[in-house]
């Protein structure tokens, strides 16, 4: 057996040169300090995007786009494919704590300021990646079309409409047409399982290979903690095998909250019936769709939902662009400043989520 083994390494090694890779990944070194917790997310929301594209791919073999067929579809899975139930589950909690995770993951990435040189293209392919993700959200929500889904679909397209200078055009580019019909769903369908798909495994490459060609940053001041030298651990099989231990705990929350807390389909969308009271967006869009709530009808001269949505989009560019403009974080210097802002954008996330949660 071990001389089989031996042969079928050499025989692939003759071809693919593996013997480059594993004398690169026995060189890999992860560092090791009070922070370190904050290195797994990127793991955790790489296996969860992995499990979404499993998951949707088990559920594109019954899955049916077009008004007239998208409900029933998802109601013939859940109710008469063995198992077919649990697949959705599994892919609506999935989609769901790959955001969480990625959000956190970015959130790290921030105050670690690992985003500095040479690591801003990094940054950059990471925050797109977390735009595409929202995306996945927003378009995967409207697939079951379901009451809850066409009208806060309606509710988002509208928000998009009201962008200046563009918002119409981007209105009927979104829906298909100026209202959401069945052209809307397959326009849906087809970001949600081609176009997202295809643009997002693109920066996943070049952020992994990135990664991997740059190791894994060492958060400012951490080197020089007490004059001691930095410790490290290898990163196979070390921090692999940590990395594979809280993925099996990842998917053991998931198949708990799949079968205690089953995705519901709730009722087909009906485009004549009124909307649902209370209705609201995903938790990850909650705290922009709440802050809009609170903005006055009108700000000086300007209309507050334009006014609200021009903040998010600056603010939103901002961020993506971080590494271009914290000028002391690239010289090596704490930035507090950038820390005392992260901090209040986490705490206004939380809180304006809780709260339109509670309203």
């Amino acid at each position: 057996m071990k001389t089989f083994l031996q042969k079928s390494y050499r025989w692939v090694d003759d071809r693919v040169q593996l013997d480059n890779l594993v004398h690169f990944m026995g060189k890999k070194y992860v560092p090791v300090h009070r922070h370190s917790i904050w290195y797994y997310f990127g793991g955790v929301s790489l296996f969860l995007f992995i499990i979404q594209v499993v998951t949707g791919i088990m559920l594109l073999l019954y899955y049916k786009s077009g008004e007239d067929a998208a409900f029933e579809s998802i109601q013939y899975l859940m109710s008469k494919v063995e198992f077919g139930w649990l697949i959705r589950s599994v892919h609506s909690w999935a989609a769901n704590l790959f955001i969480l995770a990625a959000m956190i993951h970015m959130f790290s990435v921030f105050f670690e300021k690992a985003y500095r040189r040479p690591r801003e293209i990094t940054w950059v392919t990471g925050m797109l990646m977390f735009f595409l993700a929202l995306g996945f959200g927003f378009s995967g929500y409207l697939l079951p079309w379901n009451e809850l889904a066409f009208f806060a679909t309606k509710v988002g397209t509208d928000i998009a409409g009201v962008v200046p200078v563009v918002g119409k055009p981007l209105l009927v580019f979104l829906r298909g047409g100026e209202e959401v019909t069945g052209a809307t769903l397959s326009r849906f369908f087809g970001f949600h399982v081609a176009v997202f798909p295809g643009i997002f495994t693109v920066l996943l490459g070049i952020h992994l290979v990135l990664v991997q060609r740059q190791g894994i940053s060492e958060p400012l001041g951490i080197s020089h903690e007490h004059g001691k030298e930095l410790k490290t651990m290898p990163f196979f099989p070390n921090f692999l095998l940590r990395d594979l231990l809280l993925w099996l705990l990842v998917l053991n929350i998931i198949a708990i909250l799949a079968v205690f807390f089953p995705w519901e389909l709730g009722k087909k969308a009906d485009a004549f019936a009124s909307a649902p009271a209370g209705i609201k967006p995903e938790w990850y869009f909650m705290f922009m769709f709440q802050t809009l709530k609170y903005i006055p009808a009108k700000v000086i001269f300007i209309d507050g939902e334009i006014l609200g949505i021009m903040f998010f989009g600056v603010a939103g560019l901002l961020w993506l662009i971080v590494p271009f403009w914290d000028k002391a974080s690239a010289r090596g210097k704490q930035n507090r400043l950038l820390n005392y802002i992260g901090l209040f954008v986490v705490f206004y996330i939380i809180l304006f989520t809780i709260i339109g949660w509670l309203a």
